[in-house]
């Protein structure tokens, strides 16, 4: 099966990076990560950008750089979490890419990010717990109507997804 790119969709925290970089390196394809283009870009992390800025000038940056990463070949992207709160990068990627989306529990989000101080969303005053349960609940009907292939991440080591993706893909 001829693949031009594999995306990785999901929450923050779901592993996207890791597994990207595993999917990548068995594939021999480019590992690209979407936030990580964005930082070097702009020389913000996305922390700085959503501080100086808001997230709707972070989108249009993110938009900015899916348009243009897209016409690349044989990569694995990482998407940001809240990359397909657009219509515009969900048609991009979706046109490029087989889209895989990591999926995990509320509860296993809570776990994985309760001590992180690095993603804006998060940093906001109040119910972690409470604010995870939103934006997971305003993002997941976007990302199971629009994946090729979910899987749960809950229990399973990256080295399983990776497998489970390359299985799925056909690809050896």
């Amino acid at each position: 099966m001829y693949l031009k790119n594999i995306s990785l969709i999901g929450f923050m925290g779901s592993g996207k990076s890791t597994i990207g970089k595993i999917v990548s390196s068995d594939l021999n394809y480019l590992f690209i990560d979407i936030d990580k283009v964005i930082e070097y870009s702009f020389g913000l992390s996305i922390k700085e950008i959503f501080k100086n800025h808001d997230e709707s000038y972070f989108r249009k940056i993110e938009n900015k750089i899916i348009n243009k990463a897209y016409y690349n070949k044989n990569c694995v992207f990482a998407c940001g979490g809240g990359a397909f709160n657009d219509e515009e990068n969900i048609k991009i990627i979706r046109q490029n890419s087989c889209v895989v989306y990591l999926a995990m529990t509320e509860e296993e989000a809570y776990e994985r990010l309760k001590n992180s101080k690095a993603r804006p969303l998060l940093l906001v005053k109040g119910d972690l717990r409470q604010t995870i349960k939103d934006i997971m609940g305003q993002r997941l009907s976007t990302y199971v109507n629009n994946c090729d292939l979910k899987i749960d991440v809950g229990i399973k080591s990256p080295r399983e997804i990776k497998n489970e993706i390359i299985s799925y893909l056909n690809i050896r």
